[in-house]
């Protein structure tokens, strides 16, 4: 664990309220996010990111260390949106990519391979997205990217966001979902890929007729 994680995790265990209150305020969105992802509504997974703050102050004095405190309450968090899918009626098949091995594809060249520090991410972003600040049109950019990871299917969604938003390793996705390297490489793919098309289209420059 990193000595600043251990500085944090001790600071939750002597009961340090800024603390928490600073853990609570820096996650809760992104664990909303994902737990979205499982529930079917948005307050079901507020329900759940509550249970899951309650479950970790509980659990902080057994918690040994052997992950990372993230991975950790992300672990808690993502049991806790499975269940309450599951008393939903609602879950989310893992063990195929089934119907979310579809939409668009990005060429892999975009993309930085495995011996890079950051495999996975984008090599450089495209050409439009570098030039929304032209447009003078980041507001309206970033709603059309939220607009486009809402529409996403619900695995490609939860990957992305456990990959993009919250930064997880695909280690850490693996072994949260339960899901193998490939599942999740393709998972992760589509899903940025649908929401790279959605920005390419709005800030390619028009053509001129």
């Amino acid at each position: 664990m990193a000595q600043d994680e251990v500085e944090l995790l001790a600071a939750l265990r002597a009961g340090d309220e800024a603390a928490f209150t600073r853990l609570v305020a820096d996650w809760s969105r992104p664990m909303l996010m994902l737990a979205r992802g499982f529930v079917s509504t948005e307050a079901s997974a507020q329900e759940v990111v509550q249970e899951t703050w309650l479950a970790v102050i509980r659990g902080l004095a057994g918690f040994e260390g052997r992950s990372a405190l993230r991975t950790w309450v992300y672990r808690i968090l993502v049991n806790q949106a499975k269940t309450r899918g599951v008393q939903e009626h609602r879950t989310i098949p893992w063990s195929s990519l089934s119907d979310d091995d579809t939409g668009p594809t990005v060429d892999p060249d975009r993309f930085r391979g495995p011996e890079d520090q950051y495999p996975g991410g984008w090599r450089s972003f495209p050409t439009e997205w570098r030039s929304a600040e032209d447009h003078a049109i980041e507001g309206e950019a970033r709603d059309r990217l939220r607009a486009a990871f809402e529409t996403l299917p619900e695995r490609q969604r939860i990957v992305v966001t456990l990959r993009d938003v919250i930064g997880c390793s695909s280690e850490e996705v693996c072994d949260l979902l339960g899901v193998s390297a490939a599942n999740q490489r393709v998972l992760l793919h589509r899903g940025r890929a649908t929401a790279r098309a959605a920005l390419a289209d709005y800030l390619a420059p028009e053509e001129v007729s």
